[in-house]
């Protein structure tokens, strides 16, 4: 029960989410991007736990907790919801009928200025992504040749790249100080992929730096401030709902093969999973499964919370949609997550199809491309 009649609930929804961070004292957390990241209060981990000041709202990937300002009280000091108002506000006290307007017209500018606020800040990132994308040149001929070669597709399999792909001479490497201040940490080759939304149009950047003398061709870059092993793959723009559209097939069977990442989905496509089939990149699991619902006792029941307006769904003209499930991380929740984007994908195109096919504990399909130990490809 939720009590949507306490007058508190509007003052406070009216704090933004970043002020009640630091009340509660979350240790931790750092700046990345849009995000503060860090430990879950709960769970711990490293940056599983996030915080969205523009949105107003909380998440955690692993224990699933999520919500606004109110339901981050509940889950850091583990109280029901009038005790988090109760800490938040004080004590319940009867008002009246006009100032209970007013905090609700409060809490609405609130909810409206940091709406507007994640449209300018969205509205940047697709922007700067583009000019990335727009500093890119032709892939073929470059390193991300070489590169997908390395990782087991080559051009007799892939002898085509995709428009989607492109390559970066010199991409600068940038991690955030806080308070809008970057510093670049690297600077070197980058293979470039076009994220494109349901519109076809472009949101977003994925961008993966290369190192062709490490042994899978992707560089490692260490922070020489905080010594951390950096991520040589990032994401720039607004990649909600889009996907990296990396072959398409000739749709007479209108089949859709998607896997997160461009090694995986591009070692199904040279595989021939399925003949005249689309494969495109679905970015990341989160973007795949879109939000889940996760009352208790449901982490695992892959149930999509159809209030995610952004969550992928494949277009109209797909038939029959395949996720590829790597094995190189938590089985369980993997599927469940897997299953909730293809239960919202057959909500919202009626008469779908859909399956998942993995490829086996500790491995992803890359790694079954290039003969690592698995038990092979199994269908869902």
């Amino acid at each position: 029960m939720r009590f949507p009649d306490d007058p508190r609930r509007a003052e406070a929804l009216a704090k933004p989410i970043a002020d009640v961070a630091a009340m509660l004292c979350i240790e931790g957390l750092r700046r990345a991007g849009a995000e503060l990241v860090g430990p879950c209060p709960q769970c711990g981990g490293d940056d599983r736990f996030g915080i969205n000041p523009r949105k107003g709202v909380f998440g955690c990937r692993k224990c699933g907790a999520k919500g606004d300002g109110i339901a981050l009280v509940m889950h850091v000091r583990q109280v029901s919801f009038p005790e988090a108002l109760d800490w938040l506000c004080g004590p319940r006290q009867e008002i009246s009928a006009g100032e209970r307007a007013q905090r609700d017209q409060a809490a609405e500018a609130n909810r409206q200025a940091r709406a507007a606020e994640a449209a300018q800040y969205r509205a940047r990132a697709v922007a700067d992504a583009g000019r990335v994308w727009s500093q890119g040149v032709a892939a073929e001929g470059t390193a991300v040749r070489d590169y997908l070669t390395r990782r087991g597709i080559d051009p007799g399999l892939y002898p085509r790249l995709a428009p989607a792909l492109r390559f970066h001479p010199a991409l600068p490497y940038m991690v955030s100080n806080g308070g809008g201040r970057w510093r670049q940490v690297h600077c070197g080759p980058a293979m470039l992929a076009a994220i494109q939304g349901a519109d076809n149009r472009f949101c977003a950047v994925h961008r993966t730096w290369l190192d062709l003398d490490q042994p899978k061709g992707k560089a490692v870059i260490t922070d020489p401030v905080t010594g951390e092993v950096l991520q040589a793959k990032k994401v720039l723009g607004a990649k909600k709902g889009g996907a990296i559209r990396l072959f398409q097939g000739d749709n007479l069977r209108a089949v859709l093969v998607m896997g997160e990442g461009i090694e995986t989905t591009l070692s199904a496509c040279v595989a021939g999973a399925v003949a005249g089939a689309s494969y495109w990149a679905g970015v990341d699991l989160g973007n795949m499964a879109g939000q889940r619902c996760l009352g208790k006792g449901q982490r695992f029941d892959g149930i999509p919370d159809l209030g995610d307006t952004e969550a992928f769904v494949p277009p109209p003209w797909v038939q029959r949609l395949i996720y590829v499930q790597d094995g190189d991380s938590d089985p369980k929740l993997t599927r469940a997550k897997l299953v909730a984007g293809l239960r919202r994908a057959m909500l919202l195109r009626p008469g779908l199809r859909a399956q998942i096919v993995h490829a086996g504990a500790g491995v992803d399909l890359n790694d079954v491309l290039m003969g690592a130990d698995g038990p092979g490809v199994q269908d869902d």
